[in-house]
């Protein structure tokens, strides 16, 4: 079995013990990711741009592991308020136009109260990249 952890070096991945991603026999597993602006540590005020954010990370984290948002084949959406969940349907939308992968909405306490929205990802890696 191999096992890789991909880290942004984020100070929640230290302070609560965690990896960013973790790639494993061909899968990459993507960790619940919030809207931070990772470079200047700020949570956007709107749903939309922490939705953005949020996906902007969880892309860069795919590539670390040699594949994109179009193959991911599973994604979850934790929202305190089911009233901002339509606003980010264009972000999602334009994000899974290609993969279409099985998706689940939570209504969830996340762990700040500015956050939002955190999604995590389960992606298949090509099998070209993947050996």
């Amino acid at each position: 079995m191999s096992r890789k952890t991909i880290s942004f070096d984020s100070p929640f991945e230290e302070q609560i013990g965690y990896s960013r991603a973790v790639l494993c026999d061909g899968w990459a597993f993507v960790a619940g990711t919030t809207g931070y602006d990772y470079a200047t540590m700020v949570m956007p005020a709107d749903v939309e741009t922490q939705c953005a954010n949020a996906l902007a990370t969880i892309e860069a984290a795919l590539r670390d592991a040699g594949c994109g948002l179009d193959d991911v084949v599973r994604v979850s959406y934790i929202l305190p308020d089911k009233e901002d969940w339509p606003a980010c349907w264009p972000v999602t939308r334009k994000a899974f136009a290609k993969a279409r992968p099985a998706a689940t909405m939570i209504v969830a306490g996340l762990q700040e109260p500015e956050m939002k929205i955190e999604i995590e990802v389960t992606a298949r890696v090509p099998k070209e990249t993947a050996d």
